[in-house]
């Protein structure tokens, strides 16, 4: 079976990491020269997380190289991971569904929790699908775990494919430092304790993508990491 493989793209005024998570080509379709399309010149199907603004962009640049998105994951509700949410989805079709989690809903809901409206564009979104810990989302030919971590807001979430050692932070944990907790519904001790009991005991080998900044590990940041 086809690796996963995870693409990102900067987006907004905060410089916030969209990420998109997708099955690798077969090695008929990385002969051919192709992007995202397989070897039948079908698009791939992907799993785009935060998508933070500007969605018919990352909907133009994902379809002009092969994908097609199949479903839109958000980590949290802050304006800066959801600006893009709305118009990705209405260019991507209806049957994309947004999942968010459960403990998020007032959050993406309220133009003022979720600072959208503090910074000049209020935006609300309904999620299609609320998912819980532990829950499995299996999208695009591919699953991923929920793995709860509030801190950073009450709902926020991360998305660990144990298949591929990838998980997908948000703004709970990054390198060498975690998410501010200092906006509506944030807790440091709640933050820190998340991180601790739910991303620490991952492999330490999980390579984690934050929603801003680069990449790193679990192993890292269990050295490194001055917060934990």
């Amino acid at each position: 079976m086809a690796k996963i493989r995870i693409g990102k793209m900067v987006l907004g005024v905060c410089q916030t990491n969209t990420y998109f998570v997708y099955r690798d080509q077969d090695e008929t379709a990385q002969s051919t020269g192709g992007e995202g399309k397989d070897s039948q010149g079908a698009m791939r199907e992907t799993i785009v997380i935060d998508p933070a603004d500007h969605g018919g962009k990352i909907y133009d640049a994902l379809k002009r190289n092969g994908f097609q998105v199949k479903a839109v994951l958000l980590t949290h509700g802050h304006f800066d991971h959801i600006w893009g949410c709305e118009e990705l989805v209405r260019e991507a079709g209806e049957d994309v569904k947004v999942y968010a989690c459960a403990a998020e809903q007032e959050l993406l809901e309220d133009a003022g929790k979720n600072v959208s409206a503090q910074a000049g564009r209020p935006c609300t979104i309904k999620a299609d699908v609320f998912v819980k810990d532990g829950d499995i989302i299996e999208e695009a030919g591919m699953c991923c775990k929920v793995i709860a971590t509030p801190g950073h807001t009450a709902g926020g979430c991360c998305y660990y494919f144990a298949e591929a050692d990838l998980l997908v932070s948000g703004d709970t944990l990054f390198q060498e430092s975690v998410g501010r907790t200092d906006l509506p519904t944030g807790s440091m001790g709640t933050l820190v304790r998340s991180i601790r009991e739910k991303l620490l005991v991952l492999p330490e080998n999980t390579q984690v993508y934050p929603g801003h900044g680069d990449s790193t590990t679990i192993d890292y940041e269990k050295k490194y990491n001055p917060f934990l």
